[in-house]
């Protein structure tokens, strides 16, 4: 199921000041099957490596709860009666928010003492109706919920923060009783203002770095914050090898020129065939930026032109070794993940007419390679990008 928008999810968390670990807990996922959305944010009491642990074991609970369309009471009545309860102050030892987005934008936020979350429309707070949902725990103990539910837009954003934003300044200088809601709407509303296409994880790390600076950059608390970005999809398209049969080269060309988004043609093969069809011709080149690979040629229309199969491995191989610190060179392989990276739907096209539902031993082997690799790529960037991804073989 594909929405009519794309859900940009970003985060950015600051550890509290002397720990190596953060005691909030981010989690996302997309179910696939169903079109849907599932965010959780969740803050353990104290910091450390105590409160990493609940925080995770509220988050997990939550993501899971969810993703099987438990009631919220439900999810909530579970969660609260799995925690302990500190003997001192009678609270829970996590709070918790879950958004969850159906795949017609649906949302619905339930939140547990983090501060409320702030859905932004066209530079403005808009407020959806919150509702109060409580809670006997086992305890006897009464708590308190909020929900609400709204249908997001196109440049819809959602912010989830826990108290170490709310709270950063607390107790000296121009805060002193921290930096609060308000002030975290009108810093948000100004950095939408300058910035209308702000990403997600940018506009998240903005805000923790304010955050951080109104504590004089010795944070007292750990910080987080997360956005869900509602925005128009950004598509590439990369095509490797040549069709099975020669009669479909042209379908293969007609693809790459009507496709909307950016385009990658990796083989030279591949490169051949679209130059032929489309009577674009290609210009080699003799930069070596990677000594691994063959250098990339260029074709007006196509963003990247390289070698099919051992640049598609180096592909692979880079996307599931990449990290927060991870940095990309000037490579064709580096230079294909920068594009998907850049990219919310990747389309996928193998040049083989390979039957999936089960082998021939007399094709060629390097067909069997690029189809593997091609669905290497796709799992990778399905499960740790959450990266949109279909996969055609023609």
């Amino acid at each position: 199921m594909e929405n009519s928008f794309y859900i940009e999810v970003g985060s950015s968390q600051r550890n509290h000041l002397g720990e190596r670990i953060c005691g909030d807990m981010f989690l996302s996922e997309k179910v696939k099957e169903e079109g849907r959305t599932v965010v959780v944010l969740s803050d353990g009491m104290g910091h450390g490596v105590k409160a990493n642990l609940l925080a995770t074991l509220t988050a997990t609970m939550a993501i899971n709860f969810t993703k099987e369309h438990r009631d919220a009471h439900k999810i909530a009545e579970i969660i609260m009666n799995t925690l302990p309860v500190c003997s001192e102050r009678k609270i829970s030892y996590a709070t918790f928010t879950i958004v969850d987005i159906d795949k017609d934008g649906q949302c619905t936020i339930l939140n547990y003492d983090n501060p409320d979350s702030m859905v932004f429309r066209e530079k403005e707070l808009l407020e959806p109706e919150w509702q109060t949902i409580r809670l006997e725990a086992d305890d006897r103990s009464e708590r308190e919920l909020r929900a609400c539910t709204f249908k997001a837009q196109k440049e819809d954003r959602v912010l989830l923060m826990t108290d170490g934003i709310t709270q950063s300044g607390l107790g000296k200088g121009k805060y002193l009783l921290g930096w609060g809601y308000d002030n975290v709407r009108e810093h948000v509303l100004s950095l939408l203002g300058d910035k209308p296409r702000i990403s997600a994880g940018k506009l998240a790390s903005l805000l923790v770095n304010k955050a951080h600076a109104n504590d004089g950059y010795q944070a007292k608390d750990d910080t987080s914050a997360a956005v869900i970005y509602f925005r128009e999809p950004r598509h590439l398209l990369i095509c490797s090898g040549p069709p099975y049969e020669k009669k479909k080269d042209r379908e293969l060309a007609e693809l790459v020129k009507n496709f909307q988004g950016r385009k990658i043609l990796s083989g030279g093969t591949t490169a051949d065939i679209v130059s032929r069809e489309l009577e674009i011709p290609i210009e080699d080149t003799l930069e070596f930026d990677d000594p691994d690979l063959p250098p990339l040629s260029f074709m007006e229309g196509i963003d990247l032109v390289t070698e099919g199969i051992l640049t598609l491995s180096k592909t692979a191989e880079l996307l599931n070794k990449y990290g927060p610190r991870t940095e990309l060179g000037k490579g064709p392989a580096d230079l294909i993940v920068k594009h998907i990276l850049e990219s919310d739907a990747i389309h996928l096209v193998a040049g083989t007419a390979i039957n999936v539902a089960h082998q021939d031993p007399n094709l060629p082997v390097e067909l069997e390679i690029r189809r593997s690799v091609m669905k290497k790529i796709a799992g990778i960037l399905e499960e740790k990008f959450l990266k949109e991804v279909s996969l055609k073989y023609i």
